[in-house]
């Protein structure tokens, strides 16, 4: 049996039967971002605290990969014969901030500007000790 690894730790709880993103904020002025950081892109504070974002957003933009990444920074081990087309979107956490995600469908039928969507881990590839490297990605709520 193979372990499941996230494919960068602090991008999200793991493991966790409820994973949330995890963030930064700054403690002067509140800023907020996704992936955390250890200065503020706001007021250039080097005071930042991890908090959870949370795993519920809104679709505020979306788009269908329909190529492949390159790679290197793309790290998937698909090759154009087995690349399959995804979704990827900005999604909208709360007032705090708007994070870039993988999206769980690439059918446009199935995505709409401002539609509810949640956090799931999915995975990703297998690294070369036969662990899962899992992902976050955001899926529409089923109503």
């Amino acid at each position: 049996m193979s372990n499941q690894v996230p494919i960068h730790e602090g991008l999200f709880t793991w493991p966790s039967a409820k994973p949330q993103l995890l963030g930064s904020r700054c403690v002067n002025c509140a800023e907020t971002a996704f992936p955390a950081q250890p200065d503020c892109r706001n007021c250039g504070s080097r005071e930042t605290t991890v908090v959870e974002l949370g795993d519920q957003g809104i679709l505020w933009s979306w788009t269908i990969q329909g190529f492949l990444p390159k790679s290197p920074p793309y790290a998937g081990k698909e090759t154009p014969k087995t690349f399959k087309p995804y979704g990827v979107g900005y999604i909208q956490l709360a007032d705090e901030v708007i994070v870039e995600s993988r999206l769980t469908t690439a059918e446009a039928s199935e995505l709409k500007i401002g539609m509810d969507m949640e956090l799931v881990i999915i995975p990703f590839t297998t690294d070369d000790d036969g662990n899962d490297i899992v992902t976050f990605a955001f899926a529409p709520v089923k109503k």
